[in-house]
């Protein structure tokens, strides 16, 4: 058992409590994830427990004391984030915050969450092609977006494509009344949502009027180039295998595209295989393709989202055993 006292020179009222939080909840969190108690006076903190455990609540002090000393603003989400990563032995969460894409439009910074979400933004700048891979919630879409729109605001790109195949998610939709944009919308909500969290409806609505930013169905991309672009393809596995291609050669000069997909939520039918399942095969060894692949430890959502996932896939296994 050991006690390390730090002391933290906070410069404003709004640094020291992003930093203890609210009724010092931020303290009782870690306290709650490692053997530790804590205590603070003032700009004081005094860490008491088992060795190992003090060493890594000091660690994860000094980040996130560090961070919010630049100027970063840390949710309760950002301190769940910074505490995992230090259990799992990541000491340098600040990299990671330090590695965020600026979203101008709405003076936002999106911090990659994970290691591999950190990758798949660093493959995202180095490569024109690169596939997200992985199970719902781990960020595939909303990063992918984060970076077409960082793109779009320093003028890298002239516009941003959204796209996914127009697909039942096993459920049986009937009839949709409307026009066409009225009858695919559905399909592209998800986009929708991200899109908007990112650039405010006003401006957003205004780029899609110009056409700077298009979202449509997979199916409406048949016969065009794609030059300038920042292009996304979501719900990949939802491809056949002439749509992936079909898709993948689209690419023109000076654009970039990103496919995301859950190979383990394939909802086309059983005697149809998936182009996006294909593609990882067929594309795994070209250069200037990167695959980067997500897993359960990477979910950004809620808490039991990871442990849903981690659940069926233990079940799978067992299933295909029998």
């Amino acid at each position: 058992m050991s006690t390390v006292v730090k002391d933290f020179d906070f410069k404003s009222e709004k640094e020291w409590f992003s930093f203890f939080g609210k009724n010092e909840e931020n303290l009782k969190l870690i306290e709650n994830n490692f053997n530790v108690r804590i205590t603070a006076r003032g700009g004081k903190v005094s860490i008491s427990g088992d060795d190992a455990d003090v060493d890594k609540v000091k660690v994860l002090l000094e980040q996130i004391y560090s961070l919010l000393s630049e100027g970063y603003y840390l949710r309760k989400r950002d301190i769940e984030f910074s505490i995992r990563m230090v259990k799992e032995g990541n000491g340098n969460v600040k990299s990671l915050f330090s590695e965020g894409i600026y979203i101008s439009a709405k003076k936002k910074l999106v911090v990659p969450k994970s290691e591999n979400q950190r990758l798949y933004i660093e493959a995202i700048k180095k490569h024109d092609i690169v596939f997200g891979i992985g199970p719902a919630g781990t960020g595939k879409t909303y990063l992918a977006m984060a970076m077409a729109v960082n793109a779009l605001m320093k003028r890298e790109v002239e516009r941003i494509i959204l796209t996914r195949p127009a697909v039942e998610a096993g459920e049986k939709l009937g009839f949709l009344p409307g026009d066409m944009v009225e009858k695919v919308s559905p399909y592209l909500r998800p986009l929708y949502d991200a899109l908007f969290d990112l650039v405010d409806f006003d401006r957003a609505d205004k780029f899609m009027e110009k056409g700077i930013i298009e979202v449509a169905p997979l199916a409406f991309m048949r016969g065009r180039t794609l030059n300038n672009a920042f292009v996304i393809l979501d719900e990949a596995q939802n491809t056949t295998s002439e749509q992936m291609k079909m898709f993948l050669t689209r690419l023109g000069f000076d654009s970039k595209a990103v496919i995301t997909g859950d190979i383990t939520q394939i909802d086309l039918p059983r005697n149809m295989s998936s182009g996006l399942v294909e593609a990882s095969k067929v594309l795994k060894d070209i250069d200037g393709i990167k695959f980067i692949y997500f897993n359960e430890n990477d979910v950004v959502r809620h808490p039991l989202v990871q442990k849903i996932i981690k659940a069926y896939e233990g079940y799978e296994r067992k299933e295909d055993k029998t």
